[in-house]
């Protein structure tokens, strides 16, 4: 009997490498809140969460539910007297869902730099040294 193939890190996992996700976050309206009612504290949180560049990823993947339950659970972790456990529950959502530094490397989400943005937020002394005046004679020559 043949020796299966050998798995190579390519045949287990055919994205190899990072995922790029823009640094100015996923844009439009968030998906509906899949889990009933919704408090207004976390349709608040749902909108601030669908505006992350880890939103896009989400979308991608399908996780709706998961984050919905996330939002809930940071919500709720976040009210005075919440209990210990609900805060461990909020931390350990956290890092599936890619929101700390750590779970970003594991998943190998990278915030892709936002050079235009990096442009227009440089500072107005910068741009005026790249400007240079015209001589107006010079030009009426021409």
């Amino acid at each position: 009997m043949p020796n299966p193939p050998k798995m190579t890190p390519q045949r287990r996992n055919p994205r190899v490498g990072p995922v790029y996700l823009p640094a100015s976050g996923r844009t439009g309206e968030p998906p509906p809140w899949p889990l009933g009612r919704q408090t207004v504290a976390e349709e608040r949180a749902w909108a601030q969460l669908w505006a992350t560049p880890q939103a896009v990823a989400w979308e991608r993947l399908g996780w709706t539910r998961t984050v919905a339950r996330y939002c809930r659970v940071m919500v709720s972790s976040e009210k005075p007297k919440a209990p210990p456990a609900l805060l461990a529950q909020a931390t350990a959502l956290e890092d599936r869902l890619g929101l700390t530094p750590k779970s970003m490397r594991l998943m190998l989400w990278e915030i892709a730099p936002d050079e235009v943005a990096e442009k227009r937020d440089e500072a107005p002394e910068e741009r005026r040294r790249t400007l240079r005046a015209v001589d107006p004679g010079a030009v009426a020559g021409s």
